[in-house]
């Protein structure tokens, strides 16, 4: 199965800030939305993907002008992307190994879209549900 096939499902809708945009403005669209992370566009251009985590890792050091502080200066600017093309199974390896959990979908450098771990784990269990399903109707018909 490919990325295209899980975004039929979740659907295209992605949260981008800004690079200039506050930490403090991220945490509360981070709140709003209910999400773990959002992508960092500047000019219609992907520049970085900031999530909790990172915002979380950044509190021990005291700073407390945090929240003022530019996106930019948490963000991962060096984003591993994938495309609608891309086959769930490899990205769900290529996540587990690189220990990140978001992946923003590309697709001729235009942003059409955004999964997460939990979103390949959540389609995976439900395809195995579905194969269940239908080995029952099998074995019982």
């Amino acid at each position: 199965m490919r990325i295209q096939e899980l975004l039929k499902g979740k659907g295209s809708d992605v949260v981008t800030v800004t690079s200039d945009a506050t930490i403090g403005q991220l945490v509360q669209t981070l709140a709003d939305r209910k999400i773990g992370a959002v992508v960092v566009v500047d000019d219609g251009a992907i520049t970085g993907i900031i999530s909790e985590r990172d915002v979380v890792r950044a509190l021990p050091q005291g700073d407390a002008g945090l929240l003022d502080r530019p996106v930019s200066s948490l963000m991962t600017s060096d984003v591993v992307t994938c495309t609608p093309d891309d086959e769930i199974s490899a990205l769900a390896a290529s996540m587990t190994e690189h220990r990140f959990r978001h992946l923003p979908v590309v697709r001729d450098d235009e942003l059409v879209g955004i999964v997460s771990i939990g979103d390949i784990v959540k389609f995976r269990l439900d395809e195995l549900q579905h194969e269940r399903d239908q080995l029952e109707s099998y074995i019982t018909s």
